[in-house]
């Protein structure tokens, strides 16, 4: 099954979620419990859920201290060592021995996981020594699940919900979850309350609200609205839910400039503003609301309302 093309570590890259990342690639392509209709990827056709061998751990450790290596020498920022393969690296059933000996290179472990696995024991207590771990949680309705995340036939959504909740209640690192949004099937406020209301219960430090940014396993998918995001934002919000957005590209988007409108698409691409907040901060700046006119006209920006209050968020990129 080893694939001796295939790169077991790479970068640093920038992460939304965590910084400089080294990412490690535990999980031969496409292997995973899910066909998630909006996978970047494609679609799985090597679809499984039973845990097996894939890589020698000592393999993978020798591989990503390489990585490391040659990052350092090139003075590069690492934040987080990183299991984000081309598939789901719950599979692996080494990943908890290839956590514990990655430790000895004291950096932090991340695992972003699609959340499948996370009703067995073993997966869980493998997660247990990570640092961070990202669960994906794209919708409490198994209509919808079956819809969005085309599970194996053999995976029961009650069970890995309340094996998420389990997870949560026993594991003493950062939890953050992520949900992507798509046009007409999670989008609506009755959906958004449903989702929340789980992930409420989780208590993650952060909850990531995506979106489609790259071309989807099925060509009719579409992300949800700049007006729907706003929503899913504060019903989030409501709840007293750390939420954030993750719907632009990677990069230097959070990088503090003396440029208006570069912060103020910064800002409103992570959180959307409220009008109030947009003219302190333009006062402080000491530019006016033409600046926002400006912006909403050049397609930069979208003005939306929720509960009589108006907010800007950056406009989706296409």
């Amino acid at each position: 099954m080893k694939d001796k093309k295939l790169m077991l570590s790479f970068g640093p890259v920038p992460s939304r979620r965590l910084g400089q990342s080294i990412g490690i690639n535990n999980i031969p392509p496409k292997i995973c419990s899910y066909s998630c209709i909006y996978c970047q990827l494609g679609r799985t056709h090597d679809m499984q859920i039973k845990r097996q061998i894939f890589f020698n751990p000592e393999e993978i450790f020798d591989d990503v201290k390489n990585q490391i290596k040659k990052a350092e020498e090139k003075d590069e920022t690492i934040d987080y060592l990183t299991f984000v393969p081309n598939g789901e690296p719950t599979l692996d059933i080494n990943l908890g021995k290839e956590i514990e000996i990655l430790k000895s290179l004291n950096f932090r472990i991340a695992v972003i996981t699609n959340s499948s696995l996370l009703w067995k024991k073993d997966v869980q207590n493998d997660l247990s020594n990570a640092d961070c771990v990202s669960l994906k949680i794209d919708t409490a309705n198994e209509n919808n699940w079956v819809k969005i995340n085309g599970p194996h036939p053999l995976l029961k959504i009650d069970k890995i919900l309340s094996g998420l909740i389990e997870f949560s209640q026993a594991f003493h690192g950062k939890l953050i979850t992520e949900t992507m949004l798509i046009k007409n099937l999670n989008d609506n406020k009755k959906e958004l309350e449903a989702i929340s209301n789980f992930i409420k219960k989780l208590d993650p430090k952060k909850s990531y609200i995506s979106i489609p940014i790259r071309p989807p396993a099925e060509k009719w998918v579409k992300p949800a609205t700049e007006i729907d995001l706003n929503i899913a934002y504060q019903v989030f919000n409501e709840k007293s839910i750390n939420v954030e957005f993750l719907t632009a590209y990677e990069g230097n988007t959070f990088a503090f400039t003396s440029n208006v409108e570069e912060d103020l698409l910064s800002i409103t691409s992570v959180h959307p503003m409220r009008e109030e907040s947009v003219k302190i901060f333009l006062s402080k700046a000491k530019v006016g609301w033409t600046v926002i006119k400006k912006m909403i006209k050049e397609d930069k920006l979208v003005e939306v309302e929720y509960n009589n209050k108006k907010f800007y968020l950056r406009k989706l990129q296409k």
